[in-house]
């Protein structure tokens, strides 16, 4: 990929995706975005230490999609510092899982990898994840990644602001977030249920879809006043999942 002035910076938070649900709708959402007949889509598991179950899942899932899937290792890394570069900006789309995001962070670092999906999505590749997937690319995020629900303040800064995946499905996340948020320990932010995807380009939000009815993406802003509003907002519907929920 070559970068030139009308170079798009795009990144997606996932609030689902081969991993979660049955249907499809947001990973061929994700490939949507992309213009390649057949688009280079690389996972990376740092946040699950390479789970080689999870690596299988998301190979299986776009191998049947047309695409030229690829998984990056990097607990048993085998790329030099060279290599490593050249194959992640050839990339079309970097999908991160979930897991640990403060692990995953770390790893990253170490690694330089942190610097390169930087510079690729400077480039024009698509970045996208669930849960500490989506979590890495901001200024801060909510995390359990030491155990009980807290504030994580050193992302990526790809994305201005905070993130908080799972809004409405693990207990105490809803409350949780708002009040980090109200108290400045985060900054206002983007809180996204199961089933939404949120694209943002060049860091505003340009497309929020959902594979789910009832399912939404918040604004979640400070009020100033030792409190914080949340504001739900409109996603386009991509389909009804088999379980109706």
């Amino acid at each position: 990929m070559s970068q030139d002035s009308r170079t798009e910076r795009r990144l997606a938070l996932l609030g689902g995706g081969f991993s979660t649900d049955d249907d499809g709708l947001l990973d061929d959402w994700v490939l949507g975005q992309v213009r390649a007949a057949r688009p280079r889509v690389c996972f990376v598991p740092t946040a699950s230490g390479d789970a080689p179950g999870y690596a299988e899942q998301f190979l299986a899932a776009f191998r049947s999609r047309g695409g030229e899937p690829s998984v990056l290792p990097l607990f048993r890394r085998e790329l030099d510092d060279d290599a490593l570069r050249a194959f992640l900006l050839s990339q079309d789309v970097v999908y991160v899982g979930g897991g640990n995001t403060a692990n995953l962070l770390a790893v990253w670092r170490v690694h330089g990898v942190d610097r390169l999906l930087r510079e690729a999505y400077d480039r024009g590749t698509l970045l996208c994840g669930i849960s500490a997937g989506a979590n890495c690319w901001a200024d801060g995020s909510h995390t359990d990644s030491f155990g009980p629900l807290r504030h994580l303040s050193d992302g990526l800064g790809l994305l201005t602001g905070s993130v908080c995946p799972h809004y409405d499905s693990e207990p105490g996340r809803r409350a949780s977030y708002r009040a980090a948020v109200a108290d400045g320990a985060l900054p206002d932010g983007w809180a996204v249920e199961d089933g939404v995807g949120a694209l943002f380009t060049d860091g505003v939000l340009t497309d929020a879809v959902s594979r789910v009815p009832r399912a939404r993406l918040y604004r979640v802003e400070s009020d100033g006043e030792g409190g914080a509003t949340e504001r739900a907002l409109p996603c386009r519907p991509l389909g009804i999942s088999r379980s109706g929920t």
